[in-house]
């Protein structure tokens, strides 16, 4: 794992598989979006309603798998100090803010016909939200930092704000357990799945479509702030070239 932490070898595998993840994650999410809206029934509950969850649950599972990976990279950075764990974790954490925000958009669209109300005060919802500012702290942090942390790594603080936040994902996993609340318990456990499976199938196409894309995307910003990284150090060695000829 070590020689991939070299920039230039991270490079040479990133820019190939990054369209692939793109393009085999946009056909996934259309397999998975046209079944979900044209092949399988409504629930016989919550109707069409229920149609949502085939965008709402991968969005949670990525919002609380964004923040993993963030937390894994962060403790990379502590004990290896590899420069990329930084730019890993930089790169995490626009897209999984963003599908996190998506998880909330979806539940509250979702909650309406079905609960009666946009938004409740339970513990999946809330802990949710908790994400959410997480997300949006981590940013503000690392961007604040930017110009002091070379190779665009993060700060110790930050790694260690990053894995100080990883508490919340077990608060979000085992909220609908511990608290009772208008939010349906767990649907998919390692036991099984309380979904029926003529409605199931379209879910798993959805979740890897998403799941790509959130790869391609993060492949994406780490290569993009490599290469800033890169310029920004062209330009320094240039000014300091300058400088010492005067």
């Amino acid at each position: 794992m070590h020689a991939y932490a070299n920039p230039t070898r991270f490079l040479a595998i990133a820019k190939p598989l990054t369209p692939w993840l793109l393009v085999l994650g946009l056909l996934f999410v259309a397999a998975g979006a046209f079944a979900g809206l044209t092949m399988v029934p409504g629930d016989y509950k919550q109707g069409e309603t229920a149609r949502i969850l085939y965008v709402h649950v991968p969005s949670a599972w990525l919002g609380m798998g964004g923040w993993t990976g963030l937390a894994l990279a962060g403790l990379v950075q502590l004990i290896w100090r590899h420069p990329l764990a930084g730019v890993a974790a930089r790169a995490i954490a626009v897209p999984g803010m963003l599908f996190t925000a998506l998880c909330l958009a979806t539940g509250s669209i979702w909650g309406k016909p079905t609960w009666g109300t946009w938004w409740e005060w339970d513990g999946r919802m809330t802990s949710m939200l908790v994400l959410l500012f997480l997300y949006a702290g981590f940013i503000a942090l690392t961007n604040g930092e930017r110009e002091n942390e070379a190779g665009g790594s993060v700060s110790r603080g930050a790694a260690i704000y990053a894995l100080v936040g990883a508490i919340n994902l077990p608060i979000i996993n085992r909220s609908v357990v511990w608290w009772n609340s208008l939010h349906q318990g767990p649907s998919i456990t390692l036991r099984g799945s309380s979904i029926d499976g003529a409605l199931l199938w379209p879910l798993g196409l959805t979740l890897v479509g998403f799941s790509l894309l959130f790869g391609a995307i993060v492949l994406m910003r780490m290569r993009r702030i490599i290469a800033d990284n890169r310029v920004t150090a062209r330009l320094r060695r240039m000014a300091g070239s300058e400088e010492g000829a005067l």
